[in-house]
């Protein structure tokens, strides 16, 4: 099972164990990186928001709690913190400057990026158009806009503990469905 395989790799990492780290990183990097640029809408603020993430992993800055929730979870939640943190740090600045930044950190073909982009966008889309309304309500308030728990329970007038059920359930049901490679048991 993932989860606790990411919970016996935290550990390892915990005491500094290299492959453990490179193997969340390669588990990780790309829905970190998606995620994040689905907030920011930078490609450079999401790859800073990724790289502070796995530093941050690395150097023992957050501990993770098996205990509280699954390592996914609690992964995508600091990732979440980071990009809305960059936002609030940036918005200061004039936006041509982001895209000169953007210019400088890529080695990489724009056409490349936007295709791989692209293709992870589709799928990110279609996992999330097969969640129940509810579901996908909560998910583009709690991650999307950066709502907190506390303000969608508000917000919807339902309580806490549902607004993390929600959460919790879509996430579940995202993760099974990006593992299913974006096919959803609803389809035919």
């Amino acid at each position: 099972m993932v989860e606790k395989n990411d919970a016996v790799l935290y550990e390892r990492l915990a005491a500094k164990d290299k492959q453990a780290f490179e193997t969340l990183y390669d588990r990780y990097e790309k829905l970190l990186f998606s995620f994040a640029y689905k907030i920011t809408k930078d490609h450079g603020l999401a790859e800073e928001v990724m790289q502070d993430v796995f530093v941050k992993l690395w150097n023992g800055t957050h501990a993770f709690d098996s205990k509280k929730g699954k390592f996914s979870s609690w992964l995508l939640t600091i990732t979440r913190n980071k990009a809305i943190d960059m936002i609030r740090k940036y918005a200061k600045h004039e936006h041509y400057e982001l895209q000169d930044k953007d210019a400088l950190i890529s080695d990489e073909k724009p056409v490349d990026i936007m295709a791989e982009w692209n293709e992870e966008k589709a799928e990110i889309r279609k996992a999330v158009a097969n969640l129940n309304p509810d579901q996908q309500k909560v998910i583009d308030l709690f991650y999307f806009k950066g709502f907190s728990q506390q303000n969608i329970s508000e917000k919807c007038g339902i309580p806490l503990g549902t607004v993390k059920g929600r959460i919790r359930l879509a996430l579940k049901h995202l993760r099974e469905t990006m593992e299913k490679g974006g096919r959803s048991d609803y389809e035919a």
